[in-house]
């Protein structure tokens, strides 16, 4: 049987897409496992899958893969589901069960390969232990520097990286377009080359979005900042989620439609009097120093 699994959405989301191939497959052995992603990178060396293709390049598959041939096409976006809107089940639930298959707690994986970590290695090379940060998301161009949905505050990010500057060398996971910290180092390269940074770091403060996903796949303990997304969709276990504190002021939802917020949103729909309330610093600076 050839099965098509498609992935819509960001990077993180296919990540999380690897848990599901394992799924597929422990249901359907004997089956051929395409996979269509804008991140076939993620599934490079995965022994689920038979082929990836990119989500663009998908012209022809019919004629080859589907007709007059034992075939399933799994498209249904789990997003679009009343189970994740309502926030009921954690992600991996709600894609399992529209698609009529089991979770049994499968994880993302992602498969590095020896030359990778050869290559990569030595770019992070440094005379202190590695902390690891990714406090802002989102794609470019979004209008603004930072999202208050996603985003932890620069007030607790001076902090973490206050306490932590003269012990780690901190390394911040960002875009070229994405703001710059005192005191660290700035890791710009592609997500492949971010997991073996997220490998060879002794300590990762990270928020909901690739990276965590990434330290999930890599089974690596990290510190996560939750503001508007929700860790029992998103998250797991393996992870210290930390939620923001409660709203000092009344959130604008009026025109909200199927979730009160986007991971996109500007400092002006903020619901606290300040960024102060978001998080308490100390709290996540204890959290990190835990790990």
């Amino acid at each position: 049987m050839n099965i098509f699994f498609q992935i819509e959405g960001g990077l993180g989301k296919s990540i999380m897409g690897t848990a599901m191939v394992k799924a597929i497959k422990k249901k359907y052995k004997k089956s051929k496992l395409f996979v269509v992603t804008a991140y076939p990178d993620v599934f490079l060396n995965n022994p689920h899958v038979e082929q990836t293709f990119r989500s663009d390049q998908i012209n022809g598959v019919y004629l080859k893969y589907i007709k007059n041939k034992e075939a399933k096409v799994f498209i249904e976006d789990p997003y679009r589901n009343s189970d994740f809107i309502l926030e009921e089940k954690h992600l991996f639930e709600t894609w399992c069960k529209i698609y009529g298959l089991e979770y049994n707690g499968e994880s993302p994986e992602l498969y590095l390969t020896q030359p990778e970590i050869d290559y990569f290695t030595p770019f992070y090379k440094t005379d202190k232990p590695i902390l690891a940060i990714q406090p802002n998301g989102g794609p470019q161009k979004q209008g603004f520097n930072y999202s208050w949905t996603r985003d932890i505050p620069e007030t607790v990010v001076l902090k973490v990286i206050n306490h932590f500057k003269d012990k780690y060398s901190i390394v911040h996971i960002k875009r070229k377009d994405q703001k710059e910290y005192p005191n660290t180092l700035q890791a710009l390269d592609g997500f492949r080359s971010i997991a073996i940074l997220l490998q060879l770091s002794q300590k990762r403060f990270l928020i909901d979005s690739f990276t965590q996903h990434l330290a999930a796949a890599l089974n690596k303990p990290s510190v996560v900042g939750w503001i508007t997304t929700n860790p029992g969709v998103f998250g797991y276990g393996l992870h210290t989620n930390i939620v923001r504190n409660k709203f000092t002021r009344k959130p604008l939802i009026e025109q909200a439609a199927y979730s009160p917020f986007n991971l996109a949103q500007d400092i002006s729909s903020l619901p606290y009097n300040t960024l102060h309330e978001i998080f308490d610093s100390q709290k996540i600076i204890d959290a990190i120093e835990n790990l």
